[in-house]
């Protein structure tokens, strides 16, 4: 079986070099799907499939969805918009805006916290006032290496 697996997944060039297929980039299912195809290979288990992708060290790419990370609870209750979507500012350190999200990291997720600060400005064009980084970004980055593992 691991020969036949071999052969569908790789494959010589003129130069004598060996090159990937690109059904060795196929996972357990389509291989076996595609093993059973071939001449003389139609009872072949999808166990023995598995078994010799894993010897070759092959492993198909998947498409899956990603994790879902959120799930909204039953009753579907919201934070109310204290600030109706206004986020400029009358006089520094009087608007703080904050948000929280995950972040994807080698070992799985991380909660990021972001808290803002709003500083008072009159020469804002789009509606929103220009934020401060000061008090805020420092509490947001020791808050997050805390969170992180």
């Amino acid at each position: 079986m691991a020969d036949k697996v071999r052969d569908l997944a790789w494959t010589t060039t003129r130069q004598a070099q060996r090159q990937m297929t690109p059904e060795g980039l196929y996972g357990r299912r389509k291989m076996t799907a595609l093993v059973r195809r071939q001449p003389g290979f139609g009872d072949a288990s999808a166990g023995s499939v598995d078994r010799a992708m894993t010897a070759l060290g092959l492993s198909g790419v998947r498409r899956d969805k990603g994790i879902r990370t959120t799930i909204p609870g039953k009753g579907g209750n919201r934070a109310g918009d204290l600030l109706d979507r206004d986020f400029t500012a009358p006089r520094p350190d009087h608007t703080w805006v904050a948000d929280f999200t995950y972040v994807r990291t080698w070992a799985g997720f991380c909660y990021v916290a972001f808290i803002v600060g709003g500083a008072a400005s009159s020469n804002s064009t789009s509606g929103a006032a220009a934020f401060s980084s000061g008090r805020g970004a420092s509490t947001s980055a020791s808050r997050s290496a805390r969170l992180c593992p």
